[in-house]
């Protein structure tokens, strides 16, 4: 789910893709737009002043011409708990986002992607992805999680 989230980002900023699906496509772990004026971290921990033991999410996109840094996680919960696990996540990043708003001189949000296993979704997710750049469609974000949960599954089986 993340690696289509990460996908759609990139094509949306103007990254040079030479892959045409999320699935062929190996996100580099920094990428660097416009001389330098987005930066897109792809699960990269970041270095703190202080101690921050949730300092490494999904995806970070920074814009430093707009003093702006979105924060993007994704989890695929079972579906009874999706919104106990939004709730988490919320209070997971809170001090992450103040030192990397004091750190970075930005104004830092969180968006997050959560579906359940079975297709369960929260209220805001629609308004979480619109928030996103690029297209995102919640019935393409569930195909990329079933498909990743049934390889996991395969592959613990072998």
């Amino acid at each position: 789910m993340c690696a289509e989230l990460h996908f759609n980002i990139c094509k949306e900023i103007g990254v040079q893709l030479d892959d045409k699906h999320y699935y062929d496509c190996v996100p580099k772990s920094v990428e660097t737009i416009h001389n330098g004026k987005v930066t897109i971290l792809w699960n990269q921990q970041v270095r703190t002043d202080g101690t921050i033991p949730n300092n490494k999410p999904d995806i970070i996109i920074r814009d430093n011409k707009e003093g702006t840094s979105m924060l993007i996680d994704a989890a695929i919960p079972g579906d009874r708990n999706v919104i106990k696990k939004e709730a988490e996540k919320i209070l997971k990043y809170k001090d992450f986002i103040i030192e990397t708003q004091c750190m970075w001189n930005v104004k830092e949000r969180v968006i997050l992607v959560l579906t359940g296993a079975t297709g369960t979704i929260p209220k805001l997710l629609r308004r979480y992805l619109s928030n996103i750049p690029g297209e995102h469609e919640i019935k393409e974000l569930h195909k990329a999680a079933i498909l990743c949960t049934a390889h996991t599954e395969e592959s613990a089986n072998v």
